[in-house]
């Protein structure tokens, strides 16, 4: 059954030579560095964790072995999608480009419309993957489950490191921010590869708040005194990088190290190619097939060095 193809023109005057669509989230917590990518991952990766306690005793004359050495393992397992359209030529034959798609019969699909929707599909798949990154369900069809499904079903997660979170806003964003800088463990604080991944809301009310709010600290004026008009590309919280994840749900964040989340799948190259293949010579038809085909899959290491914001765990 070919894609549904609804093309709304009025065919008069000339093509401007431009396609534009609604604007898309960006997947910016792959490109941005916002976790650690790992290729190359055919079936599945797994990843040993190694935990040694009591390894320091009281000197004495003899030998004593001491602690105890507890081996698990995490394991990182990308599913398989794909994408898969088809257009009839015959459809785009009313259409400004139809002079772009020759004059003989055996016609091909608009130069410029190919290379638009190529562009197009990848970053529809983008804003996908991002979003299923942070809050995809397995059960949904071309999702895995995002590390808020993972977490809240996670018993290991000390409690302690769960804050509950609230509708947040420009004025409670300073008080709320603090309430999970306060959750984090000591041995991860001040690490230069440690975030609180923040949502949208979250961090467009912590900007907001630095415009000036004299509740927040920041007195009339704002920080660096300029009121609302602020333009920062690196922010931080009481030395704690916040990182603007778009895929995670309002009023929600996780504060971990960029080492301790995994994105794992098999060549980045997959999520960037998009093929077109053009029936006319296989089956006779006048269809146009979009295939992508890639794996995702995430997973994170450490439990225990990760704090939640309003992420209900249900397993402690």
């Amino acid at each position: 059954m070919a894609t549904t193809t609804s093309i709304t023109t009025t065919y008069a005057g000339e093509f401007a030579g431009k396609y534009i669509s609604a604007a898309l989230l960006s997947g910016n917590t792959i490109a941005n560095g916002g976790l650690t990518v790992r290729p190359n991952v055919k079936f599945k990766e797994v990843v040993k964790r190694m935990e040694l306690d009591g390894i320091v005793k009281d000197g004495t004359c003899d030998f004593a072995d001491t602690s105890t050495l507890t081996l698990t393992e995490r394991i990182l397992q990308p599913e398989e999608f794909q994408v898969n359209l088809e257009l009839c030529k015959k459809d785009f034959r009313s259409d400004w480009e139809a002079i772009q798609m020759g004059y003989s019969a055996f016609d091909d699909l608009p130069k410029t419309f190919q290379e638009y929707l190529i562009m197009h599909v990848a970053a529809k798949v983008a804003q996908k993957t991002e979003n299923t990154i942070w809050k995809g369900v397995n059960a949904t069809a071309g999702e895995f489950d995002g590390f808020e499904v993972l977490l809240a079903a996670d018993a290991a997660l000390p409690a302690a490191q769960e804050v509950a979170g609230i509708p947040v806003t420009a004025a409670n964003v300073v008080a709320e921010l603090g309430k999970i800088v306060d959750a984090v463990p000591s041995s991860l604080y001040g690490r230069d590869d440690f975030y609180i991944y923040v949502s949208q809301n979250i961090f467009r009310a912590y900007k907001r708040s630095l415009g000036g709010f004299q509740s927040g600290g920041q007195g009339a004026n704002g920080f660096m005194a300029q009121g609302n008009n602020q333009d920062i590309n690196v922010i931080w919280f009481d030395g704690v990088k916040l990182f603007m994840a778009n895929g995670l749900s309002d009023d929600t964040a996780v504060a971990t190290t960029k080492d301790n989340l995994w994105f794992g799948t098999g060549l980045m190259s997959d999520h960037n190619e998009v093929k077109i293949l053009d029936m006319d010579d296989l089956d006779g038809s006048q269809n146009v097939r979009v295939i992508m085909r890639f794996t995702a899959g995430i997973q994170y290491g450490v439990v225990e060095d990760i704090v939640t914001y309003g992420i209900t765990n249900g397993a402690n």
